[in-house]
């Protein structure tokens, strides 16, 4: 077999150590600290952003300056040997008064905290031979411009690694922060640039207070962006906000007259991101003036933002905004969602939802999101989806709540194909289809799952296309009742759980049920129906509502073994409830930092619908932490980072969101543990529900690994992981991205897993006894040839790939595509990779060249028939 590419440096991949203290930790939600004193209110973080060297570092992305840049997701480390150290320059004598070691799992037994005047003769501040990783909190007293960790002993055969090295104290140098005002004297204010690279890229765009709005200049050198502040006015600091286009050379400059131009700030390493620049000067213009670019796109600005005041300060660390507490009972759900009570007059009610409507229907990569909920009660409406757009009832049961009328959608926009139909959401509602009318019609692909619902009416059926036209390709049904039929007609495939059905009728390619009460007869391939009686082990999505007294609570679904039919049909769901207080609501405009500062206080986040741009990984370190997104709100990584880093904790729910790579590459997107997880969870998974990545699509995306899942015992519970083979930023060296899911966990679990287009091996298992239930997929479209894809001496990549060390795995339903758009004499030599051992079983397999455009050699290893122009259709029940 050929090898797998690492998602990670091999050493992380290969870690097996434990460490008793901070695994016991991080299970019970607890922070390690060996000194709990605080720093003094008056202490300032003297360290982020300062020059850091070491004594030496693992790999170029583990450098110094990693543990100083105020990004708890980034990290230095050492190599495997004592003794080691990391000092941080201040920039000028400091008296120290704590420092904080954020220290990753290849921590420090022994070691020193040092301070010096000059960086050679150094004083002890601080001794330990029992360090305990995690994080440690130090109170010390002492003085000097230099500061270092001295390690002696490290606790593991690695390194030393820490996310982070803060230093605290007090300078001659740092006045108060009052001197400098918190108001952003640009926002709202005039703008103008040197040029715009198009209509919804203006000047304006960078200073209306909304991080999901950016100007961007053209593709060229020098450019430049302004704001007229009105009046002359001190200047003290000035925030950008960069987007993955950013500037490596620039300064910031000020003017009286908008013509004459002094600098206040010049540099020529500009790092991207959110850069907080101290600057002094006066003027009624500021303008970033960019030299050169830091990518070979133009300069992007999501915000410039100014702050005055009556001299030049040191900036506050970025920690976000306080964090604002939810009132359960009237909750600030932000402008993007519509909550409806049955006492809303029905036609205010249906002119909103036309609006939407209106809106969405084609809206396939705007930033626009939306959610409409109900709560529980009879309603009138004709519900049409358009794209991200969620609509859902607000009951503990969704026949709390009954539409008469629909919850539908068509595919008019596309002439009847459905095949683009993505990212909308239908749950927790009961429908009445209107007197005389026995159709309703869900005509989706990916990303649109109908979960939690119930179609009323046995005489009625739910049909999964247009009707009569066009194609679907592939979709979800989940913990649903349709009193009737469900007509699959043209769809191609498609993966129903825990459900009940009156009946089913259709099959094209790939039709699997789980646990569905009414599935068909499992036959296949004719009809290609692969039924498995019963789902081992799930935890339903969770969901909001509203409970008797009218308090917002997000319901937690119990974990159910061994399971058919509904979770809540006849029966009181089997779950806890958590209250709307216990959030931080996520509205537009809020900043990694705030959103970590609420997980750090032990929050949840409600996600309301909207584009956030994150410049740090989230980081969810809380047993049981719940993660629910409304209105697919989407997640975009700025700075490289990944959107989201779960520790390897029990319990974890992340449902609800897309996920969309930024410009800058990621070298993973969502991250469940850390490389090295041992953690049994099996009593209590970390869950995945509705999570979907996007990259490229509505512009430049790159990411190496979309989804790598690191923790044992991870339940998957509909992902679609997706490179866009459409829309803009595509191309085959634009929207670059190698893998989509990598699972190095045992006892992972994927319930309809969906990936596509990845350039090289789709989807990597090195974990034992992984289990896939439904496996969607499509081959790369646009490799221009077969030279530029191959693995070693191999035609392409597998798109499942099973380690050959793994001894234990099985799937049951898997499909596998090839549309090669440019060459169509590429061939992929293989759908799926598998070593052959008696643990490892794959049951019911297809493979389709569609239109004969590209062929796919082999089904399982080499098993299977060729599909090709001529026999673009080819089956497999078992192998390998």
């Amino acid at each position: 077999m050929t090898p797998i590419p690492l998602a990670a440096p091999p050493r992380r991949r290969r870690r097996k150590f434990t460490v008793l203290a901070a695994v016991l930790a991080t299970a019970l939600g607890l922070t390690v600290a060996s000194v709990t004193t605080s720093a003094s209110a008056a202490d300032t973080l003297l360290s982020q952003g300062k020059t850091a060297t070491a004594s030496s570092q693992e790999g170029a992305d583990v450098s110094a300056a990693k543990a100083v840049d105020g990004n708890a997701g980034t990290r230095w480390s050492s190599v495997f040997a004592d003794p080691q150290w990391l000092q941080v320059d201040l920039g000028a004598t400091a008296t120290i008064s704590q420092v904080v070691l954020q220290w990753e799992g290849a921590y420090g037994k022994a070691y020193k905290i040092q301070t010096s005047a000059n960086g050679t003769a150094w004083t002890d501040v601080y001794s330990t031979t029992t360090g305990a990783g995690g994080t440690e909190t130090l109170a010390v007293t002492g003085s000097g411009r230099y500061v270092r960790m001295y390690g002696t002993t490290r606790a593991s055969g690695y390194g030393y690694s820490l996310y982070e090295f803060k230093v605290y104290g007090s300078t001659s140098a740092n006045p108060p922060p009052s001197e400098c005002g918190t108001t952003n004297a640009a926002q709202g204010k005039t703008a103008t640039a040197s040029s715009q690279e198009g209509a919804d890229v203006a000047a304006a765009k960078a200073v209306d207070g909304d991080a999901g709005t950016r100007w961007s200049s053209q593709f060229s050198d020098p450019q430049w962006l302004q704001v007229d502040l009105g009046s002359t006015q001190s200047i003290c600091r000035v925030v950008l906000q960069w987007e993955g286009a950013y500037g490596k050379a620039y300064k910031i400059q000020t003017s009286a007259n908008g013509t004459t131009w002094t600098d206040s700030f010049s540099t020529a390493a500009g790092a991207g991101g959110t850069e907080t620049l101290a600057v002094t000067g006066s003027g009624r213009y500021v303008r970033m003036y960019g030299t050169v670019r830091g990518s070979g796109y133009g300069y992007s600005l999501y915000e410039l933002k100014v702050f005055t005041g009556s001299g030049s300060v040191t900036p506050p660390p970025t920690t976000g905004d306080p964090v604002e507490p939810t009132d359960p009972r009237n909750p600030n759900l932000g402008p993007n969602v519509n909550v409806f009570d049955p006492s809303t007059p029905a036609a205010t009610i249906q002119n909103r939802l036309n609006a939407l409507f209106t809106a969405q229907e084609t809206n396939q990569f705007g930033p626009e999101r939306y959610a409409v909920l109900f709560k529980p009660g009879n309603y009138s409406a004709d519900v049409n989806l358009g794209f991200f757009t969620q609509v859902s009832g607000l009951g503990l049961s969704p026949d709390d709540v009954n539409l008469n009328g629909h919850v539908r959608v068509e595919a008019g926009w596309m002439n009847g194909n459905a095949t683009q139909n993505f990212w909308r959401v239908a749950e927790n509602l009961s429908v009445t289809l209107p007197a005389g009318t026995t159709v309703e019609r869900y005509a989706v692909s990916q990303a649109a799952p109908y979960r939690r619902m119930h179609l009323k009416g046995a005489g009625n059926q739910i049909q999964l296309w247009n009707g009569g036209d066009g194609w679907s390709s592939g979709g979800l049904m989940a913990d649903t009742k349709v009193d009737g039929a469900v007509v699959s007609g043209s769809q191609q495939q498609w993966y129903s759980r825990n459900s009940e059905f009156g009946s089913w009728a259709g099959s094209v390619w790939n039709m699997v049920f789980q646990g569905v009460q009414g599935a068909p007869a499992p036959n296949f391939p004719n009809p290609s129906h692969t039924v498995i009686n019963t789902t081992p082990t799930v935890r339903e999505k969770p969901f909001l509502y509203v409970d008797s007294t009218g308090e917002y609570k997000v319901f937690v679904p119990a974990l159910r073994q061994n399971s058919t039919g509904t979770s809540w049909y006849n029966k009181t769901p089997a779950g806890s409830s958590i209250s709307l207080s216990d959030f931080s609501v996520v509205r537009p405009g809020a900043t990694a930092a705030t959103m970590n500062a609420a997980l750090a206080q032990g929050k949840n986040l409600l996600f309301t619908p909207g584009v956030y741009n994150v410049d740090q990984a989230l980081q969810v370190n809380r047993p049981d932490t719940v993660i629910l997104g409304l209105g697919l709100a989407t997640l975009r990584p700025t700075t490289g980072t990944a959107a989201v880093k779960i520790a390897d904790v029990a319990g974890v729910k992340l449902a609800g969101v897309l996920v969309e790579a930024g410009a800058t590459n990621s070298p993973t997107l969502i991250e469940v543990g850390q490389a090295g997880s041992s953690a049994n969870n099996a009593a209590n998974p970390i869950s995945l529900h509705d999570v979907f990545v996007r990259i490229g699509g509505s512009g430049i995306g790159r990411a190496t690994t979309s989804v790598v899942v690191n923790s044992n015992n991870v339940i998957g519970d509909h992902l679609w992981l997706w490179r866009a083979d459409h829309g803009d930023g595509v191309g085959w060296s634009v929207n670059t991205a190698d893998q989509g899911l990598v699972v190095n966990g045992a006892d992972v679990t994927m319930y309809g897993l969906f990936v596509e287009h990845f350039q090289k091996y789709q989807t990597v298992w090195n974990g034992e006894r992984g289990r896939t239930y439904f496996y969607q997929n499509e081959m790369p479209y646009e490799m221009p040839n077969q030279a530029s894809w191959m693995n070693g001496a191999t035609r392409g990549y597998a798109a499942y790939k099973v380690a050959d060390t793994v001894n234990t795995h099985q799937a049951w339903g898997l499909g596998s595509y090839c549309v090669f758009t440019l060459d169509q004499s590429v061939v992929g030599e293989r759908a799926i990779e598998a070593p052959v051992k008696p643990g490892i079983q794959f049951t019911n397999m297809v493979t389709v060249s569609l239109g004969g455009q590209g062929t796919i050699n082999k089904i399982i290893n080499d098993k299977g028939g060729t599909a090709q122009k001529g026999a673009e259709i080819q089956y497999l029940t078992s192998g390998p």
